[in-house]
């Protein structure tokens, strides 16, 4: 192998950082990460082929770029925690997108001279100005310029609140990053306005070139289009929107040619918006759009009309300005008569969004007085007599959960701590709990009367308001004793406020000074009812204790009503629902997708004909998006198709957003990256001192099909040197019994390819990431004809309601089978099939150790045609793979091919040569330059001991190589070795 040295680059980029910060003003770098911190290579659920940060937040890719033979990732970043916040522009770079290198932050969030922060760096592209018609640098050295979004905030004394587009240019390929002083370069007066993508368009008649934006209003659903040919100076070209899918508001667009079946004499161009909520699989995710662009307007081919009604009768259409015969039950007292009002809507109401995708003059819409007020609404009862019941449905994505209560009531019992109402003036402290840390500072403050919703009475505990520092209180509550009698089995109690799985936000039940049982928050301030079963404890004295040691937004607890009894208390319904009734009972129920945007909801009820049924609505939820919208209730022969999935999708899973290409991508490649998480649950997903990691990068290109040229994708080739053919699992042709059965194979950093006939069972497929108690299933299912992941029982899902999902596709069986591509990686999984046409994402976050990979099949008849299970080396923190190692490699022996024997080497270009030792396993070498790696190769056991490292064009000077050797049980590093190049 040969690689290029460090040394002249290094050298070029240094004189370059040199001049931006002494003469431009550059903005230092600011680091990426902490030092300490756990090793990410033994962190539960870190990935290891896909990019993750090894610190901190990240969510939208940034700024991709090709640049001089490498690829730059830039990314969304909080540099200071776990979560959405202070927001700047991370960075990693790759030599084949495979293999990254986090780098300093790029573009840190800018603050006045206070100390307040004035502008957080939203998302945004990066181009390279070669011709330097900005000016922002020279002839000599054409900088490349990042075109982002300043999301002003409140603070700032000019742009407060607003969104416009500004420029910031790097010198030095990258690595340092100024801020351009003429910010904003385009500013429209919009809160909404952001996440710029510019390319190059050339006329092709004329050859006029120039610099295109595409943006968005991302209420509007609208993408902006404006051109410059210096990227200061910007007019409007045309705008794009609405079209297709309208939930929630539109974000981060892309705008790029592709050759049809790859001839270039037949070229259309791309249109890709990202839209969060309101994607085919719920919550975030990237829709595309198939049209001409001339450079000005774009013109889409594959817009949907939503137009057609499914064929039925229409029970309900809300059209004639009153409920009829519907039970209206609005809550008492409201203002507005809310959340029904006294008629239905005729559309969108005051303080909402855009409401569409209704049909008619009217619709239930629970947005009267907002999100706020809460009722039910029910229809007469009919007969049901046709298979299905069609709807549309949209609002809030709160679905109704059996066993929940639509009040607040607390369970039979006995209350603990009098509900904390204790007389004006008494502490917890005077009835004997015990405060430390900064919750001892102010007895007074507890029990306090403020903070949370749905508390009882007027007192409760809440740590933000127990000390005086609000969210960075940290310290410990802890109750006097209280014995647990033989009938009270149950614990049950209200709890709002912060949510951490780490162990620092907790409730916790300590019985001889053990902790037995804990509950966290629900990251919200509304508390609910949660409840331990304490029967084992029966006759043993306990307390509760409140253990708050963490910081930061909802660093808090607010606790309520402690009640010990027989039986567990009820949690409150927070749905927002449209339910089937049958004899009292909910049989089938649907809620929106947090989007205002109504679509077809289908319910098969043949198992019910003949049986008297009716339509309840129900709004239970006073928060955020906490109403519901329902129109047309049909009877029907058949299922109502969602316009949703007449839509195009660059992925049918949950965990795909945010999507864009690289610009400047050598051989005429599109390579698309996208966020690997939603945004129904980012801030949740239970990872340790990082949060999100990239998709695997994507080659995408236009194929014909019977709906037009559409896209293909796949994993790009790059990522094939990653793979351990030499270990890899193969399973013949053979029938697949029904149940499941485990396979001889196991792993969970593994491709696997597996051509699938149904036959006649009702379902067949793989299992992934298994153990005795869970596994993610991907499958298809005959009856529909979809293909699915699903992670209900994936492991952890219930760190957020809207996580354990099943996540399908239409896809048509070929010649009776089913060709699938999966990608497995520690916390993900990623399905292609129908050559590329069909992609679904999926985070999941299996067991400690679950690795296990089978067959199942609902059903006889379905076939195993092949099977070949490939594990795979990482391309991150920990590279080994699959390997027979014991112990970590021997030491190597390493030396350099320099040419003369003494002396420096006369040309830059020289080799290293590297002797593994014997008796033991070595699986990697990677080649190090001042403590990066430059290069690396993958061994096997049939690998000759002796292998060496090309280096081309060191620069003059010393240069210190170092090599490490690991395998799966460690790492070896063995010594610097010195080359000196002749200058």
């Amino acid at each position: 192998m040969t690689t290029k040295s460090l040394g002249r680059r290094a050298a070029a980029t240094a004189a370059a950082a040199a001049l931006a910060l002494g003469m431009l003003g550059a903005v230092p770098a600011v680091p990426a990460m902490a030092d300490d911190g756990p090793d990410p290579a033994t962190e539960q659920y870190r990935p290891y082929l896909h990019f993750s940060p090894e610190r901190n937040w990240m969510n939208d890719p940034n700024g991709l770029v090709y640049h001089d033979g490498t690829w730059h990732l830039f990314f969304q970043h909080n540099p200071h925690g776990t979560r959405w916040g202070n927001m700047s522009w991370g960075h990693a770079t790759s030599a084949d997108l495979v293999h990254w290198e986090e780098q300093p932050v790029a573009i840190p969030q800018t603050f006045d001279e206070q100390g307040v922060a004035i502008e957080d760096i939203f998302s945004g592209s990066v181009v390279v100005d070669d011709e330097n018609a900005s000016g922002l640098g020279t002839a000599e050295n054409p900088p490349m310029v990042a075109i982002y979004t300043s999301a002003y905030t409140p603070s700032h004394p000019t742009h407060a609140g607003e969104q416009a587009q500004s420029l910031a240019y790097s010198l030095d390929d990258g690595q340092t990053w100024t801020k351009y002083e003429g910010n904003p370069v385009l500013d429209r007066d919009s809160a909404n306005f952001r996440d710029p993508k510019v390319v190059r368009y050339t006329d092709p008649e004329t050859g006029e070139s120039y610099w295109v934006m595409v943006a968005v209003e991302a209420l509007q659903y609208k993408v902006v289009l404006y051109r410059s040919d210096d990227l200061k100076n910007w007019t409007h070209l045309s705008d794009f929107g609405p079209a297709n899918a309208t939930g929630g508001i539109w974000e981060c667009p892309d705008l790029f040619p592709l050759p049809v079946d790859g001839d270039p004499a037949n070229t259309k161009w791309v249109l890709v918006v990202n839209l969060n909520p309101g994607s085919v699989a719920g919550g975030s995710g990237g829709q595309y759009f198939v049209g001409e662009f001339d450079g000005t307007t774009f013109t889409s081919e594959s817009t949907v009309s939503d137009a057609a009604v499914p064929a039925g009768d229409l029970f309900e259409g809300f059209d004639d300005g009153t409920y009829g015969d519907w039970a209206v039950g609005n809550e008492p007292g409201n203002w507005k008569n809310g959340p029904w009002g006294d008629a239905p809507a005729g559309g969108t109401l005051p303080g909402q969004n855009a409401v569409s995708g209704f049909i008619g003059g009217g619709l239930v819409n629970g947005f009267n007085d907002g999100d706020w007020p809460v009722g039910t609404l029910e229809s007469s009862t009919f007969t049901i007599d046709r298979p299905f019941v069609n709807l549309l449905v949209g609002g809030g994505n709160h679905p109704h959960v059996d066993g929940t209560q639509l009040g607040n009531e607390p369970p039979p019992g006995r209350l603990l701590f009098e509900g904390f109402e204790f007389p004006d003036g008494t502490t917890l402290a005077d009835t004997g709990w015990e405060a430390t840390g900064d919750l001892a500072i102010d007895p007074s403050r507890s029990p306090s009367t403020q903070g949370g919703d749905y508390y009882l009475g007027q007192k409760r505990i809440n740590t933000f308001e127990a000390g005086p520092f609000g969210d960075t209180n940290r310290g410990d509550l802890t109750s006097p004793a209280f014995t647990i009698g033989a009938d009270e089995h149950h614990l049950s109690f209200l709890l709002g406020g912060g949510k951490r799985f780490n162990g620092t936000l907790e409730l916790r039940l300590l019985v001889d000074g053990e902790v037995v049982r804990t509950a966290t928050g629900p990251e919200a301030g509304q508390l609910n009812w949660q409840s331990w079963e304490v029967s084992e404890f029966a006759g043993r004295d306990a307390r509760v204790q409140v253990h708050d040691d963490a910081t930061g937004g909802w660093g808090h607890l607010t606790l309520d009503h402690l009640v010990l009894g027989a039986e567990p208390a009820q949690a409150r319904s927070e749905e927002t629902s449209v339910n089937l009734v049958v004899d009292g009972e909910i049989v089938r129920s649907a809620t929106g997708r947090n989007s205002e945007n109504l679509d077809w909801v289908n319910w098969n009820v043949a198992e019910f004909a003949g049986q008297e049924a009716s339509v309840r609505i129900i709004d239970n939820n006073r928060f955020g998006w906490g109403h519901v919208l329902v129109d047309q209730v049909m009877f029907s022969d058949a299922a109502a198709a969602p316009r949703l999935e007449g839509y195009d999708w660059l992925d049918w899973g949950r965990d795909y957003y945010a999507t864009v290409s690289f610009s400047n991508a050598p051989d005429g490649r599109r390579v698309m990256l996208g966020w690997m998480n939603n945004w129904d649950y980012a801030n949740d997903i239970p990872t340790g001192s990082w949060r999100s990691a990239m998709a695997l990068p994507r080659d995408v290109s236009l194929v014909t099909t019977e709906r037009g040229p559409r896209l293909v994708q796949e994993v790009v080739p790059e990522f094939a040197e990653l793979e351990q053919s030499d270990r890899a699992y193969t399973d013949a042709a053979r029938p697949i019994a029904a149940g499941s059965e485990t396979l001889s194979v196991s792993g969970d950093v593994v491709r696997i390819d597996a051509v699938i006939a149904p036959g006649d069972a009702d379902a067949v497929g793989l299992s992934v990431l298994g153990d005795d108690e869970s596994a993610t299933r991907i499958g298809y299912d005959a009856a529909s004809g979809r293909l699915f992941v699903d992670r209900r029982d994936s492991g952890s899902t219930g760190f957020h309601p809207a996580f354990a999902s099943l996540d399908d596709a239409p896809v048509a069986l070929d010649d009776g089978r089913l060709a699938l591509t999966v990608y497995v990686d520690r916390s993900s999984v990623e399905v292609f099939t129908a050559d590329g046409r069909t992609t679904i994402t999926d985070q999941v976050f299996p067991n400690a150790g679950a690795d296990a990979i089978g067959l199942w099949a609902d059903g006889e008849g379905a076939t195993l045609e092949s099977l070949t299970v490939t594990p795979m080396h990482g391309a991150m923190y920990k590279e080994a793979g699959v390997d027979d190692a014991t112990a970590a490699p021997p030491a190597a022996e390493v030396t350099a091919l320099t040419g003369p024997r003494k002396g420096p080497d006369a040309d830059g270009d020289f080799g290293i040569k590297v002797k593994v030792g014997k008796g033991g396993v070595t699986t990697v070498v990677r080649l190090l330059e001042d403590g990066r790696v430059i290069d690396r190769m993958f061994r096997t056991a049939a690998s000759e001991r002796t292998l060496a490292f090309a280096v081309t064009d060191a620069a003059p000077g010393e240069h210190r190589y170092t090599v490490e050797l690991e395998n799966s049980a460690g790492v070896t590093r063995a010594g610097e070795l010195l080359v000196r190049v002749a200058g």
